[in-house]
């Protein structure tokens, strides 16, 4: 593992797609480009998202995600036995659903050439995000047209979390060094009248009893990262579509669930409302880290450093600096239509690179006071000139 400076930044995986990016991907989806020359052409878009992140002063890198038209979808492409279009969601989304048995070849891995591509272009930390078993069983089975292929929802996770496993030990070994698994649908459970049953959401799928639910998800969570040498992270969002969430609530009933995972770092929401709150991490386990969300990705405008400064003071009233990474809320842009444009992705890295460059300065003892009063010049990175040596 790279070293890595307190307080280190990261992205939690995606980032806005170009005008260019998304033509890229409908060519290479629609069969208007061979695989070859796909990749070539998106080989050159992918290093100006590692950049876009190096210059912006981001520590743990990823390759934006821009492969993919879906952080989900673009696994369940690769694997068949899902038809599109058959799970009917509200607003008439339509979702994949499977169909038949999924196929893997261990000996030729889905996400292994994308993850040593970006090892090596950056010399950054590289990391890997891939979803989580239970988000795929719950949104793309069906009760009537998935039982021919998966009598039932537990013989699917488990042929799920056998072929990620593989999926998590291949990009590792492909060089990245941070493997992030994704999972919103245990957040849903942070919502009192969606675990209640009171609010139905029909295209999360079915669920029984939510303690059941949860340790089902964090089993075969742990059956992915077995084995698994990186630093493996969780992240939990609340769901991001369209600058909205489909739920809100404090991470409080599902947080002993979460700590359940195997894994170093619990990637949080803190800066939407509604969402975390300090208090969520009265007790969080010293040897734990904590991926701080101190940026909202559904909001357009850009946080000041200050701002997210004073959001990780409340949190360091429960944690060591030594546990906290600094994060946005959750990726800016989970499906390629997503509405954020890259130049706000950027200012928003930026000021969270600002925000913990301000903070390792604090660490070591300097007053960052006088550094305060001129956020509304504009960038301030270039001002700061605290960065030293860790």
């Amino acid at each position: 593992m790279k070293p890595l400076p307190l307080f280190p930044t990261q992205v939690i995986g995606s980032l806005p797609r170009t005008q260019s990016v998304r033509a890229l991907l409908f060519a290479g989806m629609e069969g208007r480009m061979n695989r070859r020359e796909f990749e070539k052409r998106m080989d050159e878009h992918v290093i100006f998202a590692i950049r876009l992140q190096e210059l912006a002063g981001i520590d743990i890198i990823s390759d934006g995600e821009w492969r993919r038209h879906h952080y989900v979808e673009e696994f369940t492409d690769r694997v068949g036995g899902f038809e599109p279009d058959i799970i009917v969601g509200r607003e008439g989304l339509l979702f994949p659903g499977v169909v038949g048995k999924m196929s893997y070849n261990s000996s030729e891995p889905i996400f292994c050439r994308d993850a040593e591509f970006l090892a090596k272009h950056t010399d950054r930390v590289p990391k890997f995000a891939l979803p989580s078993p239970y988000i795929i069983m719950r949104r793309y089975w069906s009760p009537t047209k998935s039982r021919r292929a998966y009598p039932t929802r537990e013989s699917f996770i488990e042929h799920l979390s056998e072929i990620l496993h593989h999926e998590a030990k291949a990009v590792v070994k492909a060089g990245a060094q941070v493997v992030q698994l994704d999972d919103p649908l245990m957040t849903y459970f942070c919502d009192p009248d969606y675990a209640s049953g009171k609010r139905v959401l029909a295209d999360t799928g079915r669920f029984g009893n939510v303690e059941d639910e949860l340790d089902l998800a964090i089993t075969h969570i742990n059956r992915v990262f077995e084995g698994v040498k990186a630093r493996r992270q969780l992240h939990c969002c609340h769901a991001v579509y369209k600058r909205q969430s489909d739920v809100r609530g404090h991470y409080s009933p599902i947080l002993r669930y979460l700590l359940k995972a195997s894994v170093d770092d619990l990637n949080l929401e803190f800066a939407y409302k509604g969402t975390g709150t300090f208090n969520d991490l009265q007790n969080y386990p010293k040897e734990r880290g904590i991926g701080v969300g101190s940026v909202d990705v559904r909001l357009p405008n850009v946080p000041k450093p200050a701002e997210i400064l004073k959001l990780v003071d409340g949190v360091l009233k429960h944690v060591s600096p030594k546990q906290v990474l600094l994060n946005p809320d959750c990726g800016f842009a989970p499906h390629h239509g997503e509405p954020p444009q890259v130049d706000e992705a950027f200012n928003k890295l930026k000021a969270l690179a600002d925000a913990a460059q301000l903070l390792r300065a604090r660490a070591k003892g300097k007053d960052i006071r006088k550094f305060l009063g001129h956020e509304k010049r504009g960038p301030v990175s270039h001002r700061y000139d605290l960065r030293t040596e860790d």
